[in-house]
């Protein structure tokens, strides 16, 4: 009797527990669904996906990896219980519609591209695509970006990305000014060519802008300026010459502005002072001249400015430097200063990387900088700095190798400031006067006489010479003082020599 019980209760706890499982799994929600369009009103289980679009999906994947690949066998509901990796859905009126599409080895399990790759009409099919991305996908046959069929996507697409696809030739197809609704717009590490098209300004909605790594030449399009909503602008690592647009005054929004490694010329403009946002400006590798513009000052936010290796010219002087209280690098490496290093420097209490060097520089050296309380690297070797290096021996200890001075050959540092394990590399020692050397003879003797456990007294005579009071002999004490001397004599001797 108790043992059919048991039994009964055992099967009665199990149906429950299976009723309450298959109802949860029943009236459940996937996230996707939760986070999707606001015209999805029903839940995502059970709801199909409408058959075009998995048609298409299936179509477009196999123009990448191959006719080999047979989706529909692999993954019968690719928006359901067999997701296919790099392809993500939402649910508008009741049916599946795919929303991301990503091709490229991202992960282990990602949809690799094949050794020959097409673009298919189906792509374009895709009606509610919002992001579509490929990377590292076009590498040995070359391959363009189609120009037809953007269109389609353009209402609802807002992210288009080619990452590190080497394959990838030829000219960005103007037809991308379709996507009216692009707010990131990412070619990256491609080896597209030809010019910058001009009705990509017309992208009003774009904030991301990435073109970098490419062979694009030519000039940046005025349009460009007009992109009020955009945060970054990379257009660096290309061949792009001319001068800025007098238009990026209107970038108003914009974070980051990478243009280097191009060759850029001309003048900085004066309506960069307009960006109050921007945290990054890196101008290095052109050919920028005419000066640092005072309206540098107004880049209240900026936190990295890097205009090395162009022929700006010009000096320090003229800018307020304390302005930019929240810049962390400043790198003015090889552009043509000159003159003195202003006060002001010293007061960006922020700076962590501070790069003055391959320059013109005169005067003395900053004792001031020792103070800025995150500074960790500094550079200020090949210029003409002269004096001695007034840096605390702790400060040179911060530092190490991330402190360059070489190549500045009045400049010197002090012996008894900094010791040997902290001296600056490529950095003489300064110089003693012919009393200082005396004077440091004597201290040295002294200090190792009274090292010594048998010396009882050390002192001078009238004459200036030194007199043993009780070391056993006399005269192997007055020859032991003249050894130590001549040792001494030898070591600076051989020090200044080496310098």
């Amino acid at each position: 009797m108790r043992s059919a019980l048991f039994s009964f209760n055992t099967r009665h706890f199990l149906v429950v527990v299976c009723t309450l499982y298959l109802t949860s799994c029943c009236n459940g929600e996937p996230a996707s669904v939760a986070a999707g369009d606001s015209s999805s009103n029903d839940g995502g289980g059970g709801a199909p996906m409408e058959s075009g679009e998995k048609a298409a999906l299936f179509s477009a994947i196999q123009g990448f990896v191959g006719n080999l690949w047979n989706g529909s066998d692999l993954y019968p509901d690719p928006c359901g219980w067999t997701p296919i990796q790099g392809v993500s859905c939402d649910i508008f009126n009741g049916l599946w519609y795919v929303t991301e599409l990503s091709i490229g080895p991202v992960h282990d399990n990602s949809l690799g591209c094949g050794p020959k790759v097409e673009f298919r009409p189906q792509l374009f099919q895709l009606k509610h695509l919002k992001s579509l991305s490929f990377f590292n996908c076009f590498i040995k046959h070359p391959v363009s970006i189609p120009p037809n069929n953007w269109g389609n996507l353009g209402p609802t697409l807002q992210v288009l990305e080619f990452r590190s696809n080497p394959g990838l030739t030829g000219q960005v197809p103007t037809s991308l000014a379709s996507l009216v609704n692009l707010q990131s717009l990412v070619l990256i590490e491609n080896g597209l060519t030809g010019g910058l098209p001009a009705n990509i300004g017309n992208l009003a909605n774009l904030k991301r802008l990435v073109l970098a790594g490419n062979r694009f030449n030519g000039r940046i399009p005025e349009s460009y300026g007009l992109l009020s909503k955009m945060l970054i602008l990379d257009l660096s690592r290309n061949q792009l010459s001319g001068p800025l647009p007098s238009t990026f005054g209107g970038l108003t929004s914009l974070l980051k502005l990478d243009l280097s490694n191009n060759q850029l010329q001309g003048n900085l403009p004066s309506v960069i002072g307009n960006l109050k946002n921007l945290t990054l400006l890196d101008l290095r590798n052109n050919k920028f001249s005419g000066g640092l513009t005072k309206s540098l000052e107004g880049l209240t936010s900026l936190e990295e400015m890097a205009l090395s290796s162009n022929p700006i010219g010009g000096d320090l002087m003229g800018l307020q430097w304390h302005k930019l209280q929240n810049l962390v690098v400043l790198d003015l490496s090889n552009v043509g200063l000159a003159g003195l290093v202003p006060n002001s420097v010293a007061e960006l209490k922020r700076l962590r990387f501070l790069g003055l060097s391959d320059n013109n520089l005169t005067g003395k050296l900053l004792p001031e900088l020792a103070t800025l309380p995150c500074l960790s690297a500094l550079y200020l070797n090949g210029n003409n700095l002269t004096g001695d290096i007034q840096f605390p021996d702790v400060f040179m200890g911060k530092l190490r190798r991330r402190f360059g001075a070489w190549g500045n050959p009045n400049l010197c540092y002090p012996l008894e400031m900094v010791s040997p394990s902290n001296a600056p590399y490529g950095v003489k020692p300064c110089q003693l006067g012919e009393e200082e050397d005396v004077k440091l003879l004597k201290l040295n003797a002294n200090s190792k006489w009274e090292k010594r456990g048998n010396i009882t007294n050390v002192g001078q005579n009238d004459s200036g010479g030194f007199i043993m009071a009780s070391w056993g002999s006399p005269s192997l004490a007055i020859c032991g003082v003249w050894w130590v001397l001549l040792v001494e004599i030898v070591v600076v001797v051989l020090c200044s020599g080496s310098c």
